[in-house]
């Protein structure tokens, strides 16, 4: 019998390769949404995978003052696109869910609704972007309203390594969030390698000292192509190092260079955590609906995960 998603995360001899997307605009209708759901699918029919990530797309304005180079569109139910996905590809979907906007009550009327009626249990809880928007909910309540609901769910959270590297207690969020519950993390998007492996080491030192297992943590790729992207990348918040910058945007092919980058940065982790004893995975996304960054993260998938293959192959043998 196959493993579900789930198996896999807490299983540190498996691999885990995910998909992640984003949830189509407001106001597209079944039908439409639908084929939109085959189009996804059908770019991955040729590719193993495990499961799709489904994106809460906010709007994140507060979080910076910087415009955002691409307007902000507010999508559908993610648990909608989630339950369509999981339905067609018969595969398991994580779910990401932004709590700030909703209070104690409509977020344990949400949980009710996701589970019994959208039948999703894998979720990952986001906070609000900034601390200057109306919250009408914390993360960390929205953990203890989760963790005292009738319904099981299978809870992840969110790690960001450039926060490790400005304040260098990214690791300590970890193991709190552990303790709320959280089985495993999913990374923001890795163009500084440096800053990954400090918070992976950190955090496998951490839960060493204190007789602790590490939680697996989902590596984020995506590919670049071109300095639109660049700057929706940077205003999001992922750390591009300059000398990286150049290199991607001064290249003939900006998109392919990004995706040996990407391979090299991935490359780098694995050798210099590999060690460590923290499961990783893999999840790979594209920022953009352009055809060519789609298609290269199709390509990136493929190349990442063979390399992850073959590093989890060589410390199973070792």
């Amino acid at each position: 019998m196959a493993l579900t998603l789930q198996e896999k995360i807490e299983d540190p001899r498996q691999g885990v390769y995910l998909i992640g997307t984003t949830p189509p605009k407001t106001g597209t209708d079944d039908t439409k949404l639908q084929a939109i759901a085959e189009k996804l699918l059908g770019r991955l029919h040729e590719i193993e995978y495990d499961g799709v990530i489904v994106y809460d797309i906010q709007d994140e304005s507060s979080r910076t003052n910087a415009p955002r180079p691409f307007p902000f569109k507010e999508t559908i139910d993610p648990r909608h696109y989630s339950g369509l996905l999981r339905r067609l590809s018969q595969l398991d979907v994580i779910t990401y869910k932004s709590v700030a906007q909703r209070s104690a009550g409509e977020f344990n009327q949400w949980l009710d609704t996701t589970y019994t009626e959208y039948k999703l249990n894998n979720l990952v809880l986001v906070g609000s972007p900034s601390s200057s928007g109306e919250v009408k909910l914390s993360l960390n309540d929205a953990y203890t309203h989760i963790n005292a609901h009738d319904h099981d769910f299978f809870l992840g959270g969110v790690t960001i390594a450039e926060r490790h590297a400005s304040k260098g207690n990214e690791h300590e969020r970890l193991l709190t969030k552990t303790e709320q519950g959280c089985k495993f993390f999913i990374s923001q998007a890795v163009y500084n390698a440096q800053a990954t492996i400090d918070l992976i080491t950190s955090y496998a030192r951490s839960c060493r000292q204190q007789g602790l297992t590490p939680q697996r943590i989902i590596l984020t790729f995506t590919p670049c192509g071109g300095e639109t992207t660049l700057d929706f990348m940077q205003w999001l918040g992922i750390s591009v190092p300059e000398a990286t910058k150049w290199r991607m945007l001064d290249a003939d092919n900006t998109l392919s260079e990004s995706v040996r980058i990407c391979r090299e940065n991935l490359d780098l982790i694995l050798r210099s955590c590999a060690h460590l004893g923290v499961p990783l995975g893999l999840n790979i996304e594209s920022l953009t609906n352009r055809k060519e960054e789609i298609d290269a993260s199709i390509n990136l998938y493929r190349l990442l995960k063979a390399t992850m293959e073959l590093s989890l192959a060589e410390r199973l043998i070792a």
